[in-house]
C-alpha cells in the first residue's frame, strides 16, 4: 500500500487520539465509584433483610406482650372480686372463706408468675426494638453513602463522557481526510490490537517494542518513502520519523 509520508504521519495523530479515547473510556468503566456502589448495594440488601427480620421479631414480641396483658387481666379481676368478698364480710361460712383465701393466695402467686413472664417479654421487646432502630439507622447511613457515591459516579462519568466526546470531535475531521484504503487498514488493525499505527523509533516498533534486526532495518531503509511499512512482529503500520534510525 502507498501513501504520502505526511499522510502516514497523520496516523500517529489519530493513534494518539484513539489512545486517549480508549484511556478515557477505560477510566469511565473502572471508576472507584463502581466498586463502592456495588459494595454499598450489597450492604443495603444485607441491612434491609436484617431490618425485615427485626421488624417481624418486634411485631411478634408486641403480640406476645399484648397476650400476656390479656392473660393477666381476668386473673387480676378474679383476685379483686374474691378479695372484696373476703373484705366486705359477705362470706360467713368458715369453709367457704378459707377456700376464698386459698384461692386469693393462689391467684396472687399466679399473678406474680404472669407479671414476671410479661416483664420478660417486655424486656425482649425493648431489646428487639433497640436492635431494630439500630439496623434502621445503619440502613439510612448506607443509603446516604450510596446516594453520595452514585452522585459522584454520575459526575465523574459525565466529565469523562464530555472529554471523550471532545476527543471524538477532534478525531472526526482528521479521519475524514485520510485515504479510504489506508484508513480501512488502520481501523482493522486498531480493532484487532487497540493500536493501528506506531512510530518506528531508534530501530524499534513503538507498538510491540520489537527491536528490528539488521535485515529488517535494511529492508525498511530500501523502501520508498510513500510505502506503508508494517511491523514484522505485530503487523501494525510503522510510521517513519526523523528518529526512526533507518
Amino acid at each position: 500500500m502507498l501513501a504520502e509520508p505526511a499522510v502516514q504521519r497523520t496516523l500517529l495523530t489519530l493513534a494518539d487520539l484513539d489512545s486517549e479515547i480508549a484511556r478515557v473510556q477505560h477510566a469511565a468503566r473502572n471508576l472507584p465509584h463502581h466498586k463502592a456502589i456495588t459494595a454499598l448495594m450489597e450492604a443495603r440488601q444485607g441491612v434491609t433483610d436484617e431490618l425485615v427480620a427485626s421488624n417481624i421479631e418486634v411485631d411478634d414480641l408486641g403480640i406476645a406482650v399484648a397476650k400476656a396483658e390479656t392473660d393477666l387481666a381476668p386473673v387480676k379481676a378474679r383476685l379483686v372480686r374474691n378479695q372484696e368478698r373476703i373484705d366486705d364480710g359477705s362470706v360467713s361460712d368458715p369453709k367457704t372463706l378459707r377456700s376464698l383465701q386459698d384461692e386469693v393466695a393462689h391467684l396472687t402467686r399466679r399473678i406474680g408468675e404472669l407479671e414476671d413472664a410479661e416483664l420478660e417479654v417486655m424486656g425482649q421487646l425493648e431489646d428487639a426494638t433497640a436492635h431494630r432502630d439500630k439496623i434502621a439507622a445503619q440502613k439510612a447511613e448506607v443509603e446516604t453513602r450510596l446516594r453520595d457515591e452514585v452522585a459522584g459516579r454520575d459526575l465523574a462519568v459525565e466529565k469523562l463522557r464530555k472529554e471523550s466526546a471532545d476527543l471524538v470531535a477532534t478525531r472526526a475531521p482528521i479521519a475524514a481526510k485520510m485515504p479510504t484504503d489506508l484508513m480501512g487498514l488502520y481501523e482493522r488493525l486498531r480493532a484487532a490490537s487497540g493500536l493501528g499505527a506506531a512510530p518506528l523509533k531508534a530501530g524499534r516498533c513503538g507498538g510491540c517494542q520489537l527491536q528490528l534486526t539488521l535485515s529488517d532495518v535494511a529492508t525498511y531503509r530500501r523502501a520508498p518513502a510513500n510505502e506503508v511499512l508494517r511491523c514484522v512482529e505485530c503487523d501494525r503500520i510503522l510510521i517513519r520519523t526523523p528518529e526512526s534510525g533507518i
